[in-house]
């Protein structure tokens, strides 16, 4: 399964949404150059809150452009950068990946998958009523969350718009998706 990188986006302060670069760097073992959530360690707000010397499994979020064309068609106006992702793709189903795939972004950057964004009240503050298009549950009870996926940088480099992305499964039994 190949895509696309459609965009790239990072910020050095604290902020819901991240503006489009022409290209970003990934850092092996820690994330996105000069973005606020790199690091060893976990730097989301309520994540250092509860533990500062969690590992930092969300070096790397990534949302599917797809996603975006979904919530227009249901009256949001959402693009790349907008609800804080670094990587946004084309042509892949990140959702459906599995735990330890290796995305290979460009000519040398690999992320490895580590769970699903959850997502949190602030992207109502962005547009209010986007949580519940993108966190919700199914008819038969489960949860879905849509809000992209993270992932930890295992090899670094340059990343940029119109990349290739080609995805490397793990070794079976594949492990599902869940929140980091």
């Amino acid at each position: 399964m190949n895509g696309t990188v459609t965009a790239v986006s990072s910020n050095d302060v604290y902020s819901f949404t991240k503006p489009n670069r022409d290209a970003i760097t990934l850092l092996a073992g820690l994330g996105v150059e000069g973005d606020v959530h790199a690091g060893v360690t976990v730097k989301h707000r309520s994540r250092v809150a509860q533990d500062p010397t969690q590992p930092n499994l969300r070096q790397v979020h990534l949302i599917h452009q797809e996603l975006f064309t979904e919530l227009g068609g249901a009256g949001f106006e959402v693009g790349p950068g907008d609800l804080g992702e670094n990587v946004t793709t084309g042509g892949i189903d990140l959702l459906s990946l599995p735990v330890g795939t290796l995305l290979h972004l460009g000519g040398g950057a690999v992320v490895e998958v580590t769970g699903l964004r959850n997502p949190c009240l602030q992207i109502d503050h962005f547009q209010d009523g986007l949580l519940k298009q993108v966190v919700g549950r199914a008819d038969d009870g489960t949860v879905f969350r849509k809000a992209g996926i993270m992932g930890v940088v295992r090899t670094g480099g340059t990343v940029r718009p119109g990349d290739v992305i080609r995805t490397e499964l793990p070794a079976e039994p594949h492990r599902p998706l869940e929140r980091v």
